[in-house]
């Protein structure tokens, strides 16, 4: 094996359009990198392209590496083709067990020896996506992104059963060069970890708005103008930390620890009934009254751009990288 050089890694093989799909392809093109997109259906070249070129702008301010261009991008509905020549491959097919395993054993097959399969699935478990590859289920990772892919950094990596370190390892190099911030999770567990910690807000956010407590512009706002900027820096322990004064934790812990037995949150979801789910739909419409989507997609690219810019000035890294 060749270390963890990645400097080899000039063609990328996105396997699966939609919206992640598409915002991976994105990420890579402005990085530099030859993109080969792979697609059973003969439509999503039109609606991938569109993609690309809606997400460019934001790509430009961020920054394009000088041999980035959208003309790096080819389409080929046959997968067999598409994996030939693939230095690394990311799989983004939709969230159905069987499928994906299907997926994953056709690209293990086709695929060249020592290139990383890497899998986006929020859900599924590594050793269980690697089950059916018979050739090499060594190099089967996920590497689970957050939307929008080409702008939100994190990308969460887990290793199977059969999950090799240096894989782990080639991959976190690979998502170093896309200025990403790679997390690498030491066990395998469903949801991964930041959509574990997303559902138990969502969770509890449904119950609230179940119980009439508040709708969910009152449930937004309450995130948005209070913990949600903390955490934008901080995170939930560090944030908790400073709230102990001096001493930090161990203050917090030893003042509020038994209210962790108090019966506040929910944990188990609510019963989606048909009145609950039309409260969730009929607010976030208000929400968005008169605001097309498009325009809250370019509102949002832009808040993100400036709030990494933020972010990087004040904790770079966010300790990920041993740095405060």
């Amino acid at each position: 094996m060749d270390g963890h050089d990645t400097s080899q890694i000039k063609n990328i093989t996105v396997v699966g359009t939609g919206v992640i799909g598409n915002g991976w392809i994105t990420r890579f093109l402005a990085n530099g990198y030859h993109v080969t997109a792979t697609d059973p259906d003969p439509a999503a070249e039109e609606r991938m392209r569109d993609a690309v070129e809606k997400a460019w702008p934001a790509m430009e301010r961020m920054g394009l590496a000088d041999e980035a261009s959208m003309h790096n991008l080819s389409f080929e509905t046959d997968l067999e083709i598409a994996l030939t020549h693939a230095d690394f491959v990311q799989e983004n097919v939709p969230e159905r067990e069987q499928l994906k395993r299907k997926v994953m054993a056709e690209i293990d097959q086709y695929t060249p020896e020592e290139t990383v399969i890497a899998s986006s699935t929020s859900g599924i478990l590594p050793s269980t996506l690697q089950a059916d590859c018979a050739h090499q289920p060594e190099r089967v990772i996920v590497a689970h992104p957050f939307n929008p892919v080409y702008l939100i950094p994190l990308v969460e990596l887990v290793g199977g059963s059969k999950t090799e370190l240096f894989f782990i390892e080639k991959a976190k190099d690979l998502y170093d060069k896309l200025n990403m911030k790679p997390l690498v999770i030491q066990k395998e567990i469903e949801g991964h970890v930041a959509d574990r910690l997303m559902e138990a807000i969502w969770r509890e956010s449904l119950h609230i708005v179940n119980d009439g407590v508040a709708t969910t512009e009152e449930v937004d706002a309450s995130i948005i103008y209070g913990p949600g900027l903390r955490w934008a820096l901080m995170g939930p322990f560090l944030t908790l930390h400073m709230g102990g004064g001096k001493q930090g934790m161990r203050h917090l812990l030893d003042q509020f620890g038994p209210a962790l037995k108090l019966p506040w949150t929910k944990l188990v979801a609510p019963e989606l009934t048909d009145e609950l789910a039309e409260k969730v739909i009929t607010g976030c419409e208000k929400q968005t009254d008169g605001v097309e989507m498009n325009s809250l997609e370019e509102r949002r690219d832009q808040f993100l751009i400036e709030l990494q810019q933020l972010l990087e000035k004040y904790w770079p890294g966010a300790n990920l990288t041993g740095k405060i």
